[in-house]
C-alpha cells in the first residue's frame, strides 16, 4: 500500500491554482487519514483510479473546497472524510464504493444533490447530516441500510425515494428535515428507528412498510402538516410519543396485530376525529390520546383519556 499523508503529501504532488494535481507516475493506493486536514488552499481534486480508499478526515475543514472528482477504483469513503467542506456543492460517488463513513460529508453546508452510485451498501451513520443546502439524494438500489442521523437536519430536503433493496432505517435519520413533503418507505424496509421522522414538518402522508413489526419512539412526532398514516397489519408495537404532536392527523385505525400503544402516542393530535381499534385486548399507554380533542366523549371514554 501506499499512503499518501499530511507528512508526505509534496511528495505525490503539488497544490497549483487550487486545485491539487496528482504527479503523472502517481502509485498512491490510499489518501490518509488527516492528509488534507484544514487545506484551505485547496479547491478542487481528482482522486486517481489508484487510489482504493479516501481516508478519515483526508479533507476535514477544507473549507474552500468547490468540486471533488472520485474516479472508479475508490472502494471506501472514511468517516469525515469530507466533513466541514462547507463550499462543497456537488459529489458523485462512483461505483466501485461499497461504505460511506461515520460523518463523511457532515456539515457540507453547500452540498446542493449527492448521488449514490449501485455499489454502496450502507449509508453510515451522520453521512449527510446538517447539509442544510441538500435538496436532491439519489440512493440506488444497492443500499441495505440508511445509518443512524445519516440525513439529519437536512432541512432543504424537500423528497426521497428509497429503494426496495433498504431494510433498515436508522435512528434520527430524517431527523428535523423540516422541508420533507414526500417520502416513499419501500415494503423492504422491516426496522424504522426512534426519532427517524421526527421534527418532519412539511411530511403530510406516510405508508408504513407491511415488513415493519414496531414504530419507535418518536418517529413522527412533530410531524405537524401529517393528514393520514397508514399502519398495516403486522405491527406489533406503536412507542412512545410516536405521533404526538401531529396536529393534522384527522384519522387513524390500528390494526388486529397492534398489541400496545404507547405513552404519549397519539398526543396533542388535535385534528384526530376517527380512531378504529381492531384489538379489544390492547394495552393503552398513559396519555396516548391525551389533548386529543375533537374525539367523541364515547371514544375518549373508551380509550381512557384524560384531558
Amino acid at each position: 500500500m501506499v499512503e499518501l499523508t499530511n507528512g508526505n503529501r509534496d511528495d505525490f504532488g503539488e497544490i497549483n491554482d487550487g486545485k491539487f494535481v496528482f504527479n503523472t507516475d502517481t502509485n498512491v493506493t490510499s489518501i490518509g487519514y488527516n492528509a488534507f486536514f484544514k487545506c484551505t488552499a485547496l479547491t478542487s481534486v481528482t482522486i486517481p483510479e489508484s487510489v482504493t480508499s479516501i481516508g478519515s478526515y483526508a479533507f476535514e475543514n477544507c473549507t474552500g473546497l468547490t468540486s471533488v472528482t472520485i474516479e472508479k477504483g475508490v472502494e471506501s469513503i472514511g468517516n469525515g472524510a469530507f466533513s466541514n467542506c462547507i463550499a462543497l456543492t456537488s459529489v458523485t460517488i462512483p461505483e466501485s464504493v461499497t461504505s460511506i463513513g461515520y460523518g463523511a460529508f457532515e456539515n457540507c453546508t453547500g452540498l446542493t444533490s449527492i448521488t449514490i452510485s449501485k455499489g454502496v451498501t450502507s449509508i453510515g451513520n451522520g453521512a449527510f447530516s446538517n447539509c442544510t443546502s441538500l435538496t436532491s439524494v439519489i440512493i440506488q438500489e444497492s443500499v441495505t441500510s440508511i445509518g443512524n442521523y445519516a440525513f439529519e437536519n437536512c432541512t432543504s430536503l424537500t423528497s426521497v425515494i428509497i429503494p426496495s433493496s433498504v431494510t433498515s432505517i436508522g435512528s434520527y435519520a430524517f431527523n428535523g428535515c423540516i422541508s420533507l413533503s414526500s417520502i416513499e418507505i419501500p415494503n423492504s424496509v422491516t426496522s424504522i428507528g426512534n426519532y427517524a421522522f421526527y421534527g418532519c414538518k412539511a411530511l403530510t402522508s406516510v405508508k408504513i412498510p407491511e415488513g415493519v413489526t414496531s414504530i419507535g419512539d418518536y418517529v413522527f412526532k412533530n410531524c405537524t402538516a401529517l393528514t393520514s398514516v397508514k399502519i398495516p397489519n403486522g405491527v406489533r408495537f406503536i412507542g412512545n410519543d410516536a405521533f404526538c404532536n401531529c396536529t393534522e392527523l384527522r384519522s387513524v385505525t390500528i390494526p388486529s396485530s397492534v398489541t400496545s400503544i404507547g405513552d404519549g402516542a397519539f398526543k396533542n393530535c388535535i385534528a384526530l376525529r376517527s380512531v378504529t381499534i381492531l384489538n379489544s385486548a390492547i394495552s393503552i399507554g398513559e396519555g396516548a390520546f391525551q389533548g386529543c380533542i375533537n374525539l367523541d366523549k364515547n371514544t375518549k371514554d373508551l380509550l381512557k383519556i384524560y384531558t
